[in-house]
C-alpha cells in the first residue's frame, strides 16, 4: 500500500508544471518520506537518494527555482562518524571509504535584498546502527516520521504558503542530509553556500515538530540570537502554544551551522518521546493538528519580521559547554519541554536505577541527595557528583505528593 501511494504522489508532483489548486498536505508528505520504501533515509544510501528525488520533485512542482550545484542538489563526500551528532570527515574525493550525500535546495525570488533560510533535515537512521535506541534482536527500518519527515513536510508547506504572500525577503529552502551523522549537510552548505551568504537575514530550522503534546508545549532554541526574537515569538503566539525558550544558537541540529557563521537562528522542536531513534517513529503517531498550529506560528513570525530589514545578530552562551560529565545515569528520559520547577521524567528505561527504585513517567524530581533540583541544569550537576555503586535518595513530586526513593547507581 505504501509503495502504491509513493508512486502515485511522485507521479502527481512530477506531472504538475505549476502549484496545484489543492496543495499536497503535510500528512501526504510525511507518509511518503516515512514509508518503508525509503528504508530509513540513511545518508549515502539509495533510500536517501529516493527521498531527495521526491523533495526535488515537490520543489519543481511548486515552480521553485533550483539553487544547488547540480540542479536542485548539492552533493558532498564524507566519511561517517561512529557517534551520532558528532562531526564526520568531509572530503573532496570518494576514496578511502568515503560516501556521498546530497542536500536539496530551492529558491523563491521575491525581488528582495535579503533571504530567509528555511531548513529541515530529511535523513534518518536507515536500519538503525550507532544512533539507534532499538534493542530488538533483528534490524528494523527506522522510518523517522517525526525525525524528521515532519520538519521537511512543514518546510514544503511553508514554501507553498510563502509563494502566496507578498514579501520583502527572498526564501531559500534547504532539505539537509547527514544531520544524524554530525550536521554534515548544513555544515557543508555553510562552508560552500550556493547564494551570497551576506544576503541571509536569518535561518529557521524545524527538527521533530510532529509530536505536539496535549499541553501544546514546544521548545524554541536560538531566541537569544537576535534582540527581536523574544517579543516576536510572544506577539505571534496567538494559538496558546506553551513555549519553552532557549537562548543558545548552538544545539544538536542544523541551525547550529548557521549560528556559527554569525546568523540569527530559530529552531522549533516538540520534544523527545518513546519512539525517538526507534522503529516505532511512524506516520500514524504524528499530530497533524499540532503540526498545523506550528506551521501557522512560524508563518506569522516570518511575516511579522518581513518589514524589519536586516535583523541584528547576537552571540549567545553555548549552553552545551556547561553540561557536566557523568559517571552514572539515573535511566530516565527528561521532559525537555517542562518549564516549571524541577525535572519531570518523560520515560523510564528498563532495568536501570530509576526503574528498580520505582520511579515513574510523570514524576517530577525535586531533590537528589541534598541538592534541590529546580531545573535541568541543577539536576545534571547533582547527578554528576555520583559514581557507580553509590546510593542516595531522590525526592519526587507524584501527583502533588512528595515521595522519597532509594537509588543505587
Amino acid at each position: 500500500m505504501r509503495t502504491i501511494l509513493f508512486v502515485f504522489l511522485i507521479g502527481l508532483v512530477v506531472s504538475c508544471s505549476k502549484a496545484p489548486e489543492k496543495p499536497i498536505s503535510m500528512k501526504q508528505d510525511v507518509t511518503v518520506l516515512a514509508a518503508d520504501d525509503m528504508m530509513g533515509r540513511e545518508t549515502g544510501t539509495d533510500g536517501e537518494r529516493k527521498a531527495a528525488a521526491y523533495i526535488a520533485s515537490r520543489f519543481e512542482a511548486m515552480g521553485l527555482a533550483p539553487i544547488g550545484t547540480d540542479d536542485y542538489f548539492q552533493e558532498f563526500n564524507f566519511k561517517p562518524s561512529s557517534n551520532p551528532h558528532e562531526q564526520a570527515v568531509l572530503s573532496d574525493t570518494l576514496a578511502n571509504g568515503m560516501l556521498q550525500g546530497r542536500n536539496v535546495l530551492a529558491f523563491l525570488d521575491k525581488g528582495g535584498d535579503q533571504t530567509i533560510v528555511i531548513g529541515a533535515h530529511y535523513d534518518h537512521l536507515g536500519m538503525g546502527g550507532e544512533g539507534s535506541l532499538h534493542r530488538g534482536e533483528k534490524e528494523a527500518i527506522h522510518n523517522g516520521a517525526d525525525d524528521n519527515a515532519s520538519g521537511v513536510a512543514m518546510m514544503l508547506t511553508l514554501a507553498h504558503r510563502l509563494q502566496q504572500q507578498e514579501s520583502n525577503n527572498n526564501y531559500l529552502f534547504i532539505a539537509f542530509t547527514g544531520e544524524e551523522m554530525g550536521l554534515l549537510g548544513s555544515n557543508y552548505w555553510a562552508k560552500n553556500p550556493t547564494i551570497d551568504a551576506s544576503t541571509i537575514n536569518f535561518m529557521i530550522n524545524m527538527d521533530m515538530v510532529g509530536r505536539l503534546n496535549q499541553d501544546k508545549a514546544i521548545a524554541v532554541h536560538g531566541v537569544g540570537t537576535s534582540p527581536v526574537f523574544k517579543q516576536t515569538l510572544f506577539a505571534n503566539n496567538t494559538d496558546g502554544l506553551k513555549l519553552s525558550e532557549h537562548d543558545s544558537g548552538v544545539g544538536p541540529s542544523d541551525h547550529t551551522s548557521f549560528y556559527l557563521i554569525d546568523l540569527p537562528v530559530l529552531h522549533f522542536f516538540t520534544g523527545q518521546h518513546e519512539d525517538y531513534h526507534k522503529p516505532g517513529d511512524d506516520t500514524e503517531k504524528v499530530n497533524w493538528e499540532g503540526m498545523t498550529l506550528i506551521a501557522d506560528f512560524i508563518e506569522r513570525i516570518i511575516m511579522d519580521l518581513d518589514d524589519d530589514g536586516k535583523i541584528v545578530f547576537k552571540k549567545t552562551k553555548n549552553e552545551s559547554e556547561e553540561v557536566p560529565r557523568f559517571k552514572v545515569g539515573l535511566g530516565v528520559v527528561p521532559d525537555y519541554l517542562y518549564a516549571e520547577e524541577g525535572m519531570r521524567i518523560d520515560g523510564v528505561s528498563e532495568d536501570k536505577p530509576a526503574q528498580r527504585a520505582g520511579l515513574q513517567k510523570g514524576d517530577i524530581v525535586k531533590r537528589l541527595d541534598t541538592t534541590e533540583v529546580v531545573d535541568m541544569m541543577s539536576y545534571m550537576k547533582a547527578l554528576s557528583r555520583f559514581e557507580k555503586g553509590q546510593k542516595t535518595t531522590v525526592t519526587v513530586d507524584r501527583n502533588g505528593e512528595l515521595l522519597d526513593f532509594e537509588i543505587e547507581f
